[in-house]
């Protein structure tokens, strides 16, 4: 079944990033959103964790994800007394 419907700008403007960040088509999108109640605002945040996840995997496989010390202090910091 097809639907068409007209969104303002704006909402197509969010919808089209939400897209491109995820891959998905437009249409994916606004589905997702009736289907699953997801709404854009909560797309836009999930996609927004998605790259920090990213970044922060990158980061760490450049070896930036914490120094000996930092680990020897955090492991230090939950040892059982």
């Amino acid at each position: 079944m097809d639907v068409k419907f007209e969104l303002s700008p704006d909402l197509k403007k969010r919808v089209e990033i939400i897209a491109a960040q995820s891959n998905l088509s437009p249409a994916q999108i606004i589905s997702d959103a009736l289907e699953y109640g997801h709404s854009l605002e909560w797309q836009e945040r999930f996609h927004q964790q998605v790259k920090q996840v990213k970044r922060g995997i990158a980061a760490a496989e450049r070896g930036d994800f914490a120094s000996e010390g930092d680990i020897a202090r955090l492991g230090g910091k939950y040892r059982a007394l």
